[in-house]
């Protein structure tokens, strides 16, 4: 039976890549890369240097392939719902993943997905490989290898812990943290899947936050204050960014401020 290593591959510095993720790397006889597009090449580039750089199976072979965009709501339109959207867009990669498995591994083979970050924490790989599964046109076996997820690159760059002495943390999205506001019950939350920099939707500017870009990498951007001091220069900082490179990963940390502050 075929067999699927979903690897976990740090959030952007090859030297987050584990002595398990290396091995991993080096049992599969296909490594898949995803292309997202020139935009974001430098996320394929990426993989392509940790293959480079890890891989020493003289059988190992790199296929690359398309990623189709998510559909978002016309202005004029229907509203689809922020689920269907994504929904559809998992059937069309899961159609896409299905392909590769059957035309790219052999019966008995092996095959790699690498996968930014870990492959349990905001990536929906997992959940899109078990579609493939239930469709029962092709049987694998999978086996999952955990990464350094961009929640802990952004403790290490920001020298802190994540928790407080008996506090709670909550890792939630840019889209909740618009809806919900700071949660009453977390002293501390890591918001993942902001593109819309909804820390500056809190009513609250003495919140601290702690804000990183690219992490890990050569062109990592750190900045952390009171919200109320530092919240329109970390905009300004993440729009220049993004429009000078194409793209932009960022996570923050906020927290309410304490006397162990």
């Amino acid at each position: 039976m075929r067999k699927l290593l979903v690897i976990g591959i740090g959030a952007g510095n090859p030297d987050h890549m584990t002595v398990q993720a290396i091995s991993g790397l080096n049992q599969a006889d296909v490594l898949f890369i995803p292309d997202k597009g020139a935009k974001k090449n430098e996320l394929a580039e990426l993989r392509r240097q940790i293959c480079d750089r890890f891989v020493t199976n003289p059988k190992s072979r790199r296929v690359e392939f398309g990623v189709p965009v998510r559909d978002l709501p016309v202005e004029d339109g229907p509203a689809p719902t922020y689920r269907s959207t994504v929904d559809d867009w998992h059937e069309a990669i899961a159609a896409i993943y299905e392909g590769l498995i059957r035309d790219e591994i052999a019966g008995d083979g092996c095959g790699a997905f690498l996968i930014w970050g870990d492959p349990s924490l905001y990536d929906s790989a997992l959940r899109i490989l078990e579609r493939v599964r239930l469709r029962g046109n092709v049987a694998f076996k999978l086996e999952v290898i955990p990464g350094i997820t961009a929640v802990q690159a952004l403790a290490a760059s920001h020298k802190m812990a994540l928790n407080r002495i008996g506090d709670s943390v909550l890792i939630t999205t840019g889209r909740r943290l618009t809806e919900e506001g700071m949660p009453d019950n977390a002293g501390s939350a890591v918001v993942l899947l902001d593109g819309k920099c909804a820390f500056n939707t809190l009513d609250d500017k003495d919140v601290v936050i702690h804000w990183g870009a690219y992490l890990g990498t050569p062109d990592e951007i750190l900045i952390s204050g009171r919200l109320g001091n530092v919240g329109a220069e970390i905009e300004r900082t993440r729009e220049e960014a993004r429009r000078k490179k194409g793209w932009i990963m960022d996570t923050y940390l906020l927290r309410k401020p304490s006397a162990e502050d």
